[in-house]
């Protein structure tokens, strides 16, 4: 598995590199290239293949597909870490400190305009991806909204955080999926379960996040342990705790998480320990990822390349890091 991944990456990579933009004035596009230029796991390109070879074996014909969900992802990442003021992304400078702040803005619509341009030449009339892609893009806008809203909202439940982090990562992760699919000729009730095994395996992947967050090794997972709480923000980890303590002990865990006390992480990490709160959240991933199995079984495709795709999956929200 792990060679067909690299060679696949290898792929997407060399594939990204032949499409530096040229175009002036280069304050608008470098940061457009150097921020395609900065890696990272390529999860989206990857799936929009492997959905792609469900069906077809050239796969090379499915990469201007997939580069352009890829920009349309790093777009978002552009915008994001604006809005977060994040100084670095994927070890290095974010576009915004690199550059500027208006120009951050600029390159990331920029970005948008050229994901439409791509996509449209795939699509004959009437625009069906173009149509499908809108509703994704629009989606996970909605996410990012809500997100911001849950960090001064204090009533948020796991069900409207479960909704949330749906629109804002595993909608495009099923679409990845769905367009590659698309592209191969694959036929509606496949694309359908094709996507849902990809929003549901997202959402698993968003929870190991939560959890790395906190029990990952800080080395392997490349930040700081504890950055979520650090932060106050709303995971599953902290919303499941809040629904398991009962006052006064509710209050005092709100006041800690919302304080600047020193021992912050390790006074919330031994509470969410004594809750059990990994264990909650172990089978919240599994339950999600348990769901994604049952349509990916519904996909008529051949066996040994959907287990390929499972067991990919799989070690997505089973990583370390």
């Amino acid at each position: 598995m792990e060679s067909k991944v690299k060679d696949l990456i290898a792929l997407i990579t060399d594939h990204g590199e032949s499409n530096i933009s040229e175009r002036k004035p280069a304050t608008l596009y470098a940061p457009r290239n150097y921020m395609m230029g900065l890696g990272g796991k390529k999860l989206r390109s990857l799936l929009c293949l492997l959905g792609y070879e469900l069906y077809r074996s050239d796969v090379e014909s499915a990469l201007d597909l997939a580069y352009a969900i890829e920009l349309f992802h790093n777009f978002t990442l552009v915008h994001d870490d604006i809005m977060d003021a994040a100084t670095t992304r994927r070890g290095q400078e974010a576009v915004h400190i690199k550059y500027d702040v208006n120009s951050a803005i600029l390159t990331g619509d920029v970005m948008l305009i050229e994901v439409y341009d791509r996509l449209a030449r795939f699509d004959p009339s009437p625009p069906l991806l173009m149509q499908r892609f809108t509703q994704i893009a629009r989606e996970v806008c909605e996410g990012q909204s809500l997100d911001m809203q849950f960090e001064t909202d204090d009533a948020v439940s796991i069900q409207q955080y479960l909704h949330m982090i749906e629109l804002k990562t595993a909608v495009l992760i099923g679409f990845s999926l769905e367009a590659g699919a698309w592209l191969a000729g694959a036929p509606e009730k496949d694309r359908q379960h094709l996507y849902q095994f990809g929003v549901n395996a997202g959402i698993a992947f968003q929870l190991q996040d939560d959890f790395l967050d906190l029990y990952g090794d800080s080395d392997a997972v490349g930040k700081k342990v504890g950055g979520d709480i650090l932060q106050g923000k709303k995971t599953y980890l902290y919303l499941r705790a809040a629904e398991l303590l009962e006052e006064p002990d509710l209050v005092s865990f709100l006041a800690l998480y919302k304080s600047r006390d020193p021992e912050k992480v390790s006074k919330v990490k031994r509470i969410f320990d004594d809750l059990y709160i990994s264990h909650y959240c172990g089978e919240a991933k599994r339950s999600f990822f348990d769901l994604a199995i049952s349509h990916m079984a519904a996909v008529k495709a051949d066996e040994q390349k959907k287990k390929f795709l499972v067991e990919f999956s799989r070690g997505l929200f089973e990583r370390d890091k």
